[in-house]
């Protein structure tokens, strides 16, 4: 069982209302505490009970059902303890999975044990559409290319019946939405080297959106279900040229047969995937000898290089394509820890961007495209809620141990087929750069239970299954905690934010990042020695410390505390927050390019011309330094911007570009949309903005305490160098 903090439980909403979910509860949620485990008891649900209302983020102070059929086998197995008791998803890939199969209780009978539990969050995957998995032999379904029908009536409607049913609608359920299908319809459906003819048959029958808009619908009429869309991985859609088409076919099939937007309460990625969380010595804005990483033969020109940014990235276009602004994603974690003796500890030489970004990368893979029961991978990050910006939380898709598919042909009557990406000795096709496919031997069929892959998963795990290093890695050799954060103060306080900064820990290996503790609980992380807490409420006292992190997973004592207490609200200032993004992933090149947005958390409308925001960094040369607003949702008209000298001698902020508004109100709950600025030199020389004060390499909008916000002269967000 999991030994990390709770999660803080959210109030409801009205008991039907779909997501809408306002930047002041979006800030609310991002809390950091993992997951509670539910472990059979005595507890159940009364059927009469009202159906609990919906929340923003159905993880937040959940109690999420533990599948005993996966938890007895992972006990089963030599050190599969240490996992046994973790939630995870169950898998509704068949029609007879609905009223159970040999060895596997059925969705009501797993749903009725969530009750005996105690949990109140069940998770599950619908997956079984006509002609499933195009791409993917392994992972074919039952369902013929034109059984639409029978979809809906044999598969959703009996799913949805057991769900609607108010014996459970004290459970927040969680339904991943069909993996695999829509990403298919953008890159495999015609046109590269990839397609199949079977992706361009249901590209053109139109069944697979037909069946994902069926099931939103009729699933998002059920008020404690929360539908939440597969949407592949970074090493499928993460190229400019399915990044922007993907987020367009999401919306096309959520729009379809009687579906809304309003049905999706957000996203996944890496659903079965192994696609590594975070590369910790790799950034898709680094290079070498002027290469950049985008040209090795690892990224190949991608925009990403883990699920995260991905996942934070494509959130942002996802909401520009009309989703909820409060879209929630998910990113599943069960297997891509990619521990163990090949983890890198420290960046890769720099010979060439190929020796560099391959000797940075945690992904061990062969190549990014690889899916199948992949050599080398580990369990990764534990579920976790609210982990990080626009993340409701790490979640366990697939659980460890089922396999992917079977490494040679073998009869079943599941209507699974023998795909050779799950065959060691196949040299691939153009989804994989025809390369090795990396999958272990001797596989089951897709979804059995595979003990010898399960067993690598456990001793390749990161972070490691009993909190220390790897072999081999920098925890064998590392234990040696951090020194304790000093110096914590707090920078500006308003109604509804906290920002604070503090003086740098020192580590034998280097300090890898803080966690910042609110009343003791995980509220953020950040790589920097500043944070900006948002989402409080006003005329309240909290206490804060912050603990630092090595690459090993050490940890430092905590901080002395420090009291801050949020300013009383109902007035018109210390309630606005920003947002940034980055629009230029390279940091060497001759504009400095970002987004920016003011959200208002509080309760009153602010006046806009009392508002000033300072994005501070250094120009790098002694040319004059000219700002652009290339487009603002308000207009650029709106917009005033000056670069002025800082005055000070602050790494990195020499200057700062001051960004006002003409005149304007902004509304409780409001943002004033994104603000595209440009920055050039006179002469047109490069900039380095590696080192800038308020550069961050989010591409997706987080908030971001290093840029300023005053009202008037008062600096009341953020942290000033």
């Amino acid at each position: 069982m999991s030994t990390r903090s709770r999660g803080t439980r959210l109030s409801g909403r009205t008991k039907h209302s779909r997501r809408g979910r306002s930047a002041a509860a979006l800030t609310a949620l991002f809390l950091g505490a993992s997951l509670a485990v539910a472990v059979p008891g005595s507890a159940s649900a009364d059927a009469e009970d009202v159906t609990a209302a919906r929340v923003d983020n159905p993880y937040v102070g959940a109690t999420p059902y533990v599948n005993p059929d996966w938890s007895a086998r992972a006990a089963a197995e030599p050190g599969g303890s240490a996992i046994a008791d973790e939630p995870s998803f169950v898998w509704m890939d068949r029609i007879a999975a609905i009223e159970g199969t040999p060895g596997a209780r059925g969705l009501k009978e797993h749903l009725d044990t969530a009750l005996d539990q105690g949990a109140d969050l069940f998770q599950v995957v619908i997956y079984d559409l006509p002609g499933r998995d195009c791409a993917a032999l392994a992972s074919n379904g039952e369902l013929g290319p034109t059984e639409i029908g029978r979809y809906k009536s044999e598969y959703i409607d009996p799913i949805a019946e057991l769900l609607a049913d108010p014996a459970y609608a004290e459970l927040r359920i969680v339904a991943l939405i069909e993996p695999d299908s829509l990403p298919n319809l953008v890159t495999n459906a015609g046109g590269t080297a990839g397609s199949t003819p079977e992706c361009a048959v249901m590209k053109e029958n139109g069944n697979y959106e037909k069946g994902v808009g069926y099931a939103l619908s009729t699933l998002g009429d059920i008020p404690n279900v929360y539908n939440y869309v597969d949407a592949a991985h970074h090493g499928w859609l993460g190229w400019d040229s399915n990044f922007v088409p993907a987020a367009q076919q999401f919306k096309k099939a959520a729009t379809t047969e009687g579906a809304t937007v309003g049905d999706v309460h957000g996203f996944i990625v890496n659903t079965a995937n192994y696609s590594v969380l975070k590369e910790p010595y790799l950034k898709i804005t680094d290079s070498v000898n002027g290469t950049t990483v985008r040209q090795s033969k690892w990224v190949d020109w991608n925009y990403y290089v883990d699920e995260l940014t991905f996942a934070q990235g494509l959130r942002e276009e996802l909401v520009r394509q009309g989703f909820d602004s409060g879209l929630g994603m998910l990113i599943d974690t069960a297997r891509n820890g990619w521990g163990g003796d090949d983890r890198p500890t420290g960046p890769g030489p720099t010979t060439s961007v190929d020796a560099y970004v391959d000797g940075s990368r945690a992904d061990r893979r062969i190549h990014a495209g690889n899916w199948c029961n992949q050599s080398g991978a580990g369990v990764g990050e534990r579920p976790v809620t609210a982990p990080e910006p626009g993340i409701d939380a790490y979640v366990w898709a697939k659980p460890p141990g089922e396999s992917d598919g079977s490494s040679e042909p073998i009869d079943n009557d599941e209507g699974k087929g023998f795909d050779r990406m799950c065959d060691p000795t196949y040299e691939g096709n153009g989804r994989n750069g025809f390369s090795l496919t990396g999958a272990l031997p001797d596989s089951p069929v897709a979804g059995h239970w595979f003990s010898a892959q399960f067993q690598e998963l456990l001793a390749n795990a990161h972070p490691p299954l009993d909190g220390g290093g790897e072999p081999g890695g920098p925890g064998e050799d590392d234990t040696t905690a951090p020194t304790a954060p000093t110096g914590l103060k707090t920078t500006a306080t308003s109604a509804t934010t906290v920002s604070l900064s503090w003086t740098a820990a020192t580590d034998d290996t280097g300090v890898t990042g803080y966690d910042v503790y609110r009343d003791g609980t995980r509220v953020g992380s950040t790589t920097t020695t500043a944070y900006a807490d948002s989402g409080l409420t006003p005329g309240t006292a909290y206490t804060y410390t912050v603990r630092a992190k090595d690459a090993a997973g050490n940890v430092s004592p905590p901080s002395a505390s420090l009291a801050a207490t949020t300013t009383e609200g109902g007035g018109s200032t210390g309630a606005l927050k920003v947002q940034y993004r980055t629009s230029d992933t390279s940091p060497t090149d001759n504009q400095i390019r970002m987004g920016l947005q003011v959200v208002n958390t509080g309760q009153s409308a602010v006046n806009l011309a009392d508002v000033k925001l300072r994005y501070w960094f250094t120009p790098d040369g002694s040319g004059a330094v000219t700002s652009t607003c290339d487009w603002a949702q308000l207009g650029c008209g709106g917009v005033t911007h000056t670069v002025k000298q800082a005055g000070g001698s602050a790494p990195g902020a020499s200057h700062y570009v001051e960004v006002g508004f003409a005149s304007g109100s902004l509304a409780p709950g409001a943002a004033t949309g994104e603000i595209q600025l440009r920055l050039n030199k006179a002469d047109w020389s490069n900039f380095d903005e590696s080192d800038d004060y308020s550069r961050s390499t989010s591409t997706g909008f987080t908030d971001h305490a290093k840029i300023g916000l005053y009202l008037g002269t008062a600096l009341t967000w953020g942290t000033a160098p």
